[in-house]
């Protein structure tokens, strides 16, 4: 897929323009965020009372910020506002990096944890425990994670066991503007000491996700004459329909996973037994869009989702999924799927509670809105925004171990599995 032309920034509206974007923006949110109750924020009076200030701003990154600080006073992930032109992104999605807050005498430092092959940060040279210093010469601030700009390279400094090393990220165009990225390498798989499958899914790319089920499919095969597995999601990023292909293939049958519904189905009075169900992912891209649009394009978005069936594996019944709190959105459907069917056992920290999936509306001038349009709910009833997957057994990533050599997480886990 080609990469999307930019334009070059957001534009410099008139007061009528931005205020016209603005009551579009609030007015999407009203009418199709998930929760009608707002998750207790009084919607119509909030944006009342933030309107004229954010309308007033004429310089561009000042309105985007005001309208996105207005969009996350509702406290849900995938929420925000911003432009088409995707200079700033979250790090972790600008470099395929994720990162721990580390206290250091009397500040906080934000220190990299998990680096995903192939992505620009690895490209780069960070490593895990590198502690992030200065951005363009900037001192990166403590109290929240830094956003990088898309399609530019940036200067980065970090320290590395005390010494200061100077990086340059090169952060390529997103593919999308919706959904603004990078890519770093999306499975990985290899044979550990004893025979043990390991698998690792930083993302899941492409909203039917072809391409990534069959680089699933080819990791589960390679690891096939394996009697146990570890699943290592630290650090996942999300994705799209993918993860039905990496759920089906922890367990051989056809099992019910969770549902989403919007709020016009629960308003409805619709259950999760009313739902069109999604079991199975298309072979081919061109009829595989095509059968999916035949079947929900013209539906409302609410389904209910069910594992494709794909057969017994060796390593089922002995799974151990690794997770932290950079584990977000697909990831964290795995472990809810896992955690109610009784399929592995999850090793590590507490996932992100971030579970919920967000919908993209343009509001004009290049202008994006960005919130939940449908909740998702696990097949027994339960929902994880705000509060993550607690794991079986907690485990916190050393930085010592690491600098020793040796990942504590993951020998945690092949201790745990060897003792089932």
């Amino acid at each position: 897929m080609a990469q999307s032309e930019l334009p070059s920034g957001p534009p410099r509206l008139s007061q009528a323009e931005r205020a016209k974007v603005f009551d579009k923006a609030c007015s999407k949110v009203a009418k199709l965020y998930f929760d009608p109750a707002f998750r207790g924020v009084n919607w119509q009076q909030h944006v009342a009372k933030h309107r004229e200030n954010a309308i007033s701003r004429a310089d561009p990154v000042e309105f985007e910020a005001g309208i996105h600080e207005i969009f996350r006073a509702l406290g849900t992930s995938h929420t925000g506002f911003f432009h088409e032109s995707v200079r700033r992104v979250p790090y972790r999605l600008a470099i395929g990096v994720t990162c721990t807050r580390q206290p250091k005498s009397d500040s906080t430092l934000w220190v990299v944890r998990d680096v995903h092959e192939r992505g620009p940060g690895a490209i780069a040279g960070l490593e895990p425990g590198d502690e992030l210093v200065a951005l363009d010469g900037e001192p990166i601030k403590s109290d929240s994670p830094p956003m990088l700009p898309m399609g530019t390279s940036v200067s980065l400094q970090v320290l590395r066991s005390g010494n200061p090393v100077d990086l340059k990220l090169a952060i390529p165009r997103p593919r999308s503007t919706k959904q603004p990225y990078s890519e770093p390498q999306s499975v990985v798989q290899k044979l550990l000491p004893g025979g043990v499958g390991y698998i690792k899914v930083s993302i899941l790319p492409g909203l039917i996700g072809i391409d990534v089920a069959k680089e699933i499919d080819s990791a589960f095969s390679a690891i096939s004459a394996s009697n146990a597995l570890i699943l290592d999601l630290r650090g996942h990023l999300g994705g799209g329909l993918g993860v039905l292909r990496l759920m089906s293939h922890l367990t051989p049958h056809r099992l019910p996973i969770g549902y989403t519904l919007t709020r016009k189905a629960a308003e409805k009075g619709l259950t999760k037994d009313d739902l069109p169900m999604l079991d199975r992912l298309p072979k081919s891209k061109t009829w595989g869009i095509l059968g999916l649009a035949l079947r929900f394009g013209w539906r409302d978005p609410s389904v209910a989702i069910v594992s494709e069936g794909l057969g017994p594996k060796k390593c089922q019944g002995r799974i151990a999924i690794l997770t932290n709190e950079g584990t977000v959105s697909a990831g964290e459907m795995v472990c809810a799927f896992t955690r109610e069917r009784g399929l592995a056992t999850i090793v590590g920290t507490e996932t992100a509670g971030r579970l919920i999936p967000g919908s993209g509306f343009k509001v004009g001038h290049g202008y994006v809105a960005i919130f939940p349009r449908a909740a998702y709910i696990t097949w027994e009833g339960r929902t994880f925004e705000g509060q993550g997957i607690a794991p079986d057994h907690h485990v916190h990533w050393s930085i010592e171990e690491h600098r020793l050599g040796r990942d504590n997480q993951l020998d945690a886990a092949l201790r745990i599995l060897s003792e089932s």
